[in-house]
């Protein structure tokens, strides 16, 4: 019995850290990676995910210095002084707004899609943001069980939908390669493989047993890989990188990776399933995240979340994203890019070296046995790489 509960733990870990990196990020990947074409882009998932496992893992190491309970801004707080709270807020609060609004867009196409009513943009986002906003006005009760309906959902959809579309995969697309456009996704892929902000819960929820929580953030970050290369084995197989309809077109458009598949399958089930899959996994996403942004927002203001005040929590958590959305319809791909080019990798690429840095070698922390190797090189070498990414989103805004 002890070790089955010991291996609920990890497997629970495994399950949360997974479940928390697949999202919306995953309808965007094939159409952000499509020029580069399926070799360089599985190589550029690699990469990225090699990164972020090794920044989880450090991240783990900063919060065995911390007391129980600390939260990320806590932390920054704690080894950076107020400035590391104050900026950290801030981060977190841009990271927060972009992806409601890539949630927002992605949401309202997926819904006209589905709806097949021929809805215009604006009032599709309208409509898919009016259905979802009185569950999180109900609170966290309603949440957890529309999340069991909705990742029921993303199962049954995602299974179904590599059986129906393994059959139209096209091996010359896949032999497809550009190795100059390869690094033009890292952005939209640091959102994707984003599971460090529950690193401090999970920390609570496996009794600070480093063993385990280190394998669990190892195979949680793994299952993600594995379900993102297969999605890119299939969309890239099917569809073109160029051409009308293409996956360069589509992300000129600001589309999901399932909105050009109409143009390409033979079989009309294909893109039936992959329109409900995306409607799953990016509402699966979308409840969870609105929420924890409603959380966020009601402790950095200190308000109680009652009365007047709780109306006024889910209008800015909902209506704020909606405004950037109905000015700017095709922001889906460019909000993901500004919530991993800027905040993820400030976050979760830059910080948790830099943080682990301050903790050895300038506060002399004890040091765990089985930390990340590599020392002052490693580090520097995932700060450097964090900010390349950083620099280089904000000058392509700049420019």
């Amino acid at each position: 019995m002890r070790i089955i509960h010991s291996m609920g733990h990890v497997v629970g870990g495994t399950l949360l850290i997974a479940g928390t990196t697949i999202g919306v990020g995953m309808l965007a990947l094939p159409v952000a990676t499509g020029s580069a074409g399926f070799i360089p882009s599985a190589a550029t998932y690699l990469l990225c995910w090699l990164f972020m496992l090794c920044t989880g893992l450090l991240l783990v190491e900063v919060c065995l210095w911390m007391p129980k309970d600390t939260s990320f801004i806590s932390m920054a707080s704690r080894l950076l002084g107020p400035p590391g709270k104050v900026i950290f807020w801030f981060m977190y609060l841009f990271l927060f707004v972009t992806v409601m609004i890539a949630h927002v867009a992605g949401g309202g196409e997926v819904l006209r899609d589905i709806t097949g009513l021929g809805l215009p943009n604006w009032a599709a986002a309208v409509l898919y943001t009016v259905v979802f906003a009185p569950v999180i006005y109900l609170g966290a009760h309603s949440v957890d069980r529309l999340n069991l309906i909705l990742i029921s959902g993303v199962i049954i959809c995602y299974i179904a939908f590599f059986g129906v579309s393994i059959g139209s995969v096209q091996t010359d697309l896949l032999r497809y390669t550009n190795w100059g456009k390869s690094f033009y996704a890292l952005p939209i892929l640091f959102t994707a493989f984003t599971y460090q902000v529950i690193i401090p819960s999970l920390m609570t929820y496996m009794e600070r047993n480093v063993q385990k929580i280190r394998l669990a953030v190892i195979l949680g970050s793994s299952i993600p890989l594995v379900i993102y290369l297969i999605w890119e084995f299939l969309i890239l197989g099917i569809v073109p990188p160029d051409g009308p309809g293409g996956l360069i077109e589509a992300a000129a458009r600001g589309q999901n990776a399932v909105g050009p598949l109409r143009h390409f399958v033979q079989n009309p089930i294909i893109f039936q399933i992959g329109k409900y899959f995306a409607f799953f996994a990016l509402t699966t996403s979308f409840i969870p995240l609105a929420l924890a942004f409603f959380d966020f927002l009601a402790d950095g203001l200190k308000w109680k979340k009652k009365g007047l005040r709780r109306i006024i929590l889910c209008f800015a958590v909902f209506g704020v994203p909606l405004f950037i959305t109905l000015k700017y319809p095709q922001i889906f791909l460019d909000a993901l890019g500004y919530a991993g080019g800027i905040s993820c990798a400030f976050l979760f690429g830059l910080m948790p070296p830099f943080m682990a840095w301050i903790g050895r070698y300038v506060r002399k922390f004890p040091r765990e046995r089985g930390e990340l190797p590599g020392g002052k090189p490693l580090l520097a070498l995932l700060m450097a790489f964090a900010l390349l990414i950083l620099i280089g989103q904000v000058v392509e805004q700049i420019w």
